[in-house]
């Protein structure tokens, strides 16, 4: 799915959850505010000007890519919702985005860009002795003992990270740069952490869509099995039909023959009955004279 809507922001991070929803469907907003929460947002790559992620949906695992072009957000969702202006998938990732380019938003001021050098501070004033007054102690942004303590931390925060384990609470620093140095740290490692549960998420759904995978295999060979079965009787189906066929072929010419002997066998028994006739002609003949000659032979017997 592609939508492309007007948008006057310079940067991607600077589209907070309050402007988003202001432009898109409230189910579509709760929807992925409910993704963002549930952690279900994986950002691949990322920049102020496009962003390259994957979310896992519902039904299945959704890719997206989200830009700045021209004045206009335009974003493509591998799903096929049919949400406007832009999908819930989307949305949870621009939610996810804003989240994640906050602490580098903070630690970049507007007002007091890394390339530019501040003023350099001016001496401070001796007291004859070659050692600074009270109130006339230099002013700096970060202090030692703050930098001190952030490394007395660094150390088993970075050995908790490597062991996966929690990060130790931080020590108790005024709100500055070391303090923006440490919450970074945290930032960071809760985004690890979020990404290792996106990653088993991730690897759960592909176990499972393996298993589904295979069980659509081992339903594909039993299909094939009942195919190649069937072809087979099919095959011995079609031979019995041509047995049949020929054994139908041949009673036809056996019933021709039988058919041919009866009116032989009726032309005989008619000539036979013709001859029965006669004979009992000649018979009725044969007597006849027979009578004729004892009529004759009493006759001429004398007296």
């Amino acid at each position: 799915m592609r939508n492309k809507i007007p948008c006057s922001a310079e940067r991607l991070g600077l589209l907070d959850p309050q402007m988003i929803k202001a432009v898109v469907e409230i189910s579509a907003f709760q929807i992925g505010h409910q993704y963002l929460s549930e952690n279900r947002v994986r950002i691949v790559e990322a920049d102020d000007a496009q962003i390259s992620s994957a979310v896992i949906g519902n039904s299945g695992l959704y890719e997206q890519t989200i830009r700045l072009k021209d004045g206009h957000l335009v974003s493509k969702c591998s799903c096929t919702l049919p949400e406007e202006p832009i999908c819930r998938h989307c949305i949870a990732v621009l939610l996810e985005y804003h989240r994640w380019s906050q602490p580098r938003q903070t630690r970049k001021p507007k007002d007091t860009p890394r390339d530019v050098k501040q003023p350099m501070q001016s001496e401070p004033q001796g007291n004859g002795n070659g050692k600074p007054t009270m109130g006339q102690s230099p002013s700096t942004d970060v202090k030692l003992s703050e930098v001190m303590l952030f490394i007395e931390w660094l150390q088993p925060a970075m050995k908790a990270i490597e062991k996966i384990q929690a990060v130790p609470a931080p020590p108790p620093i005024a709100p500055g740069e070391v303090a923006n140095w440490i919450q970074t740290i945290r930032n960071l490692e809760d985004r690890r952490r979020d990404s290792e549960e996106v990653q088993l998420k991730l690897e759960s759904d592909m176990r499972d869509r393996e298993a589904y995978v295979g069980r659509l295999s081992q339903q594909l060979q039993a299909s094939i099995s009942e195919a190649k079965a069937a072809q087979a009787a099919t095959q011995a189906l079609q031979h019995e039909v041509e047995t049949c066929k020929a054994m139908l072929t041949k009673v036809a010419e056996l019933s021709g023959e039988v058919s041919r002997y009866d009116g032989q066998l009726k032309s005989m028994a008619q000539e036979f009955t013709n001859k029965g006739t006669q004979l009992d002609r000649l018979a009725t003949s044969c007597k006849e004279v027979a009578d004729a000659l004892k009529s004759i032979g009493k006759q001429s017997t004398p007296r």
